[in-house]
């Protein structure tokens, strides 16, 4: 049976006495925050969550006791268990102490009691809180009156996210009304930002909400000012005899006019009443922060300071992490992430977006709880007007379970009825920088919302910009850099996951340069011609993907008997070459899908021949990018593996052929051609999968082990030929690997014979 907790004075208890205080969920900005507070207060201090954050490492070099996890023993010294909303009613800790009647308090219930002990300011309001509750804070602080905040948020012009300044008498903080408890304040000044149906998971309707606002502003003992051009603010807060209003109306108070957009700030006069006190500049975007500004303007006015230092400071002025942060920029590209997470807040963040005058926005969105994902869904498939390409991923739920028929779909499902067509649904959080990256174009906007953790999928992007400016420079305008290229395109076979850094140089002297930056960049190198005999798994290839072509690589130049091709040209243009040239001996080379440097790696071969059996001499650049030019006596050439080509990159080779009619040519690549047809399927393929064992052609014992037709997935042996794996269409490498390792298996168990694989296996898996 529990006990009742002894009544205490809670003003007193964390504002004017020194205690020990437990607070659950720690790690939270809201948490974290109330312990940075408490310390300055000079109370003991101990934490527990579930996982440790730089912030949660921060309080603990300025006293913070921390715990990893929720367990009452850690909090059994303690007089008082100050908790979050995401903490569960029967979580141990909490249980324990209403069993025993040990005092709890609700995060903002300890917040309003240690405001109590100053001049309070609180900013409500679905959407800006932060923002402007941290303008407020630094305004207050230009002016010389040394205020105490607490924000949502890492607040880098302020230092912290929370502190406690002795000197002062106001305490200006950020109000939550997502889970009812605005009602716990009882402060001086009230700034009431903007009032909509959000948090229906906690409240019914708007009505409901309306009544929590209601009973602040009651609470309220001076001045309530309100966004006159907020509906429901206004409704509000308009019959309030301490209201004063703030906005682009000609009705507020506080009126600002005379708007100027510019890139990244804003310009604009403001006027009380029909005096003019001056212009302002801020420097942090959007129409939506003008707003935020005017009525910081409005609350700091009413407290003496003069305009002069209000705009001066407005000037200085930066934002709060994850509130339209620049992550990356560049003469290319822009990277920006924002915490906007509501309809409303999506279409303010992206029409600011919009503004800066990029070519295109693209934008990766992640849900932020499954209720409000339900609930304002036809909202939400509206809210994306302003972005030319979406990608939304899974719900990030917080603190909820799943909701049976919502997730990311739903709200991808709902963009498209609105008649926007460029949005894709990524179930797959740690994929979304794939799909964003790879549509990324010189000129473009790219914007991160969500309220969870779809900013690090930015970093990701961000870090991987950095690598492909720096490759895009060593290529030049000629030469091509793309990011997350999805290898399926470049394969014959049409399968396999993204390259990092997909690369085209187009000439020897900037392929040397890509191999000594990957060198000093610890970046794995790996070289693609056509891409046939090439199974690339799905998780894709970590690092550069070399793809030489055009440019130098494509030439092919015929001088007497000889013919020099760079890497990238195709063999059979080899053999057609030779044609014109009236060189035989190279006919062989029409039947090979690949180019040239993938022939000669592997010394490729068909109808008997090989590659090398025409190569007069190879160049190719060392692991330093250095040049080398060797004969084909100078090398070791083996049945389909030269050594001095697997670690050395092939730029270029020549072939010998034989003075040959010119009928004889043609009725030889007749042979090629048909044998092509009667023998290898047409369906996409990587050619031969396995190597010949010695004692009989793989295609011929796959066909006895009757595994011809064979397929797992979209994945099937061909009909026509046992040792071709074909893509009937939307096969994946999985399903490829699959069929390979059952061909083996059949082999080993039936035969006893031993496969071994000739197509080349990279990349990860998924």
């Amino acid at each position: 049976m529990s006990k009742r907790a002894p009544e205490m004075d809670l003003a007193t208890f964390l504002a004017c006495e020194h205690h020990r205080v437990h607070l659950m969920g720690v790690a939270g900005s809201g948490m974290s925050g109330l312990a940075a507070l408490l310390l300055e207060l000079g109370h003991e201090v101990t934490g527990s969550d579930k996982v440790s954050t730089q912030e949660t490492a921060r309080l603990q070099r300025l006293g913070l006791q921390f715990h990893p996890k929720h367990r009452a023993e850690d909090a059994r010294e303690a007089e008082l268990i100050i908790f979050s909303s995401a903490i569960k009613a029967d979580n141990p800790v909490l249980t324990t102490a209403h069993e025993i009647g040990k005092p709890t308090a609700r995060r903002a219930e300890a917040l309003a009691a240690i405001m109590a002990g100053k001049r309070g300011i609180v900013v409500a309001g679905m959407h800006g809180k932060t923002t402007t509750s941290s303008m407020i804070a630094h305004v207050l602080r230009e002016g010389g009156l040394h205020p105490s905040h607490y924000v949502g948020a890492e607040i880098p012009i302020l230092g912290t996210n929370a502190h406690w300044d002795p000197r002062g008498e106001y305490f200006v903080a950020e109000g939550d009304e997502s889970d009812g408890t605005l009602e716990y304040f009882h402060p001086e000044l009230s700034l009431i930002l903007n009032v909509e149906e959000e948090h229906l998971d906690f409240y019914g309707d708007l009505a409901a909400i309306d009544k929590v606002f209601k009973k602040l502003i009651s609470q309220t003992a001076g001045s309530v000012f309100y966004n006159a051009d907020d509906v429901n603010a206004a409704r509000l807060s308009a019959t309030c005899e301490r209201g004063i209003s703030y906005g682009l109306s000609e009705r507020a108070h506080y009126r600002g006019a005379d708007i100027e957009l510019q890139n990244f700030a804003s310009v604009f006069c403001v006027y009380h009443g029909e005096k003019q006190l001056g212009e302002a500049v801020l420097n942090v975007p959007g129409q939506h922060n003008v707003h935020n500004a005017i009525g910081v303007i409005a609350v700091a006015t009413e407290l003496g300071i003069p305009f002069e230092k209000i705009a001066a400071s407005l000037r200085k002025f930066e934002h709060a992490r994850r509130r339209f942060e620049i992550k990356y920029a560049s003469e290319r590209f822009l990277l920006v992430d924002d915490y906007a997470h509501h309809p409303t807040e999506i279409r303010a963040t992206l029409k600011t977006a919009r503004s800066a005058g990029r070519k295109r926005v693209l934008t990766m969105f992640q849900p932020h709880r499954y209720s409000r994902t339900s609930a304002l869904r036809k909202e939400f498939g509206a809210a994306f007007a302003d972005s030319d390409r979406v990608v939304i991923t899974d719900v990030y739920p917080a603190s909820e379970n799943p909701m049976p028929g919502i997730s990311g779909q739903t709200i991808v499902d709902e963009i498209l009825a609105h008649g926007h067509a460029g949005v894709s649904y990524q179930p797959r959080l740690e994929w979304v920088h794939r799909d964003v990256g790879n549509a990324i174009d010189a000129g473009d906007l790219v914007l991160s919302l969500g309220a969870g953790n779809i900013h690090e999928e930015l970093s990701i992007l961000a870090a991987d910009l950095v690598i492909a400016e720096k490759l895009k420079a060593i290529v030049g305008e000629d030469g091509e850099v793309r990011l997350y290229e999805p290898m399926a395109k470049h394969t014959t076979l049409r399968v396999g996951g993204p390259a990092q850094f997909w690369v085209e140089p187009r000439n020897e002297n900037s392929f040397a340069e890509l191999i000594r930056f990957c060198r000093h960049e610890a970046l794995s190198i790996f070289v693609i011609g056509r891409g046939s005999n090439l199974l690339v798994r799905q998780g894709g290839i970590r690092g550069v993907v070399v793809h030489p072509c055009g440019g130098d690589f494509d030439k092919v130049e015929v001088k007497g008997n000889e013919i020099t091709a760079g890497v990238g040209a195709k063999l059979k243009e080899i053999a057609y070459a030779g044609k014109a040239a009236g060189l035989g001996g190279l006919e062989w080379m029409e039947g090979i899908p690949g180019a040239v440097g993938g022939g000669l790696r592997m010394n490729a071969g068909a109808m008997g021949s090989q590659t090398f059996e025409k190569v007069v001499q190879v160049r190719y650049l060392d692991g330093e990018g250095n040049p080398h030019t060797k004969t084909r006596e100078e090398m070791d050439v083996r049945y389909r593996h030269v050594p001095v080509l697997a670690d050395n990159y092939a730029v270029s080779a020549v072939f010998r052929g034989e003075a040959t009619a010119r009928e004889v040519i043609a009725r030889r690549l007749e042979e090629s051609q048909e044998k092509r047809r009667t023998s290898q399927p047409i369906a996409k393929s990587a050619g031969c999968i396995f190597k010949n064992p010695d004692s009989i052609p793989a295609g011929k014992l796959v066909d006895e082990l009757g595994l011809k037709n064979c397929r797992i997935g979209q994945a099937r042996v061909s009909e026509v030929h046992g040792n071709f794996l074909v893509n009937d269409g939307g096969a994946t490498a999985e399903e490829m690997l699959q069929l390979i390792d059952r061909i083996k298996t059949v082999a080993r168990e039936k035969r006893g014979i031993e496969l071994e694989t000739e197509v080349q296996i990279v990349g990860e898996t998924a």
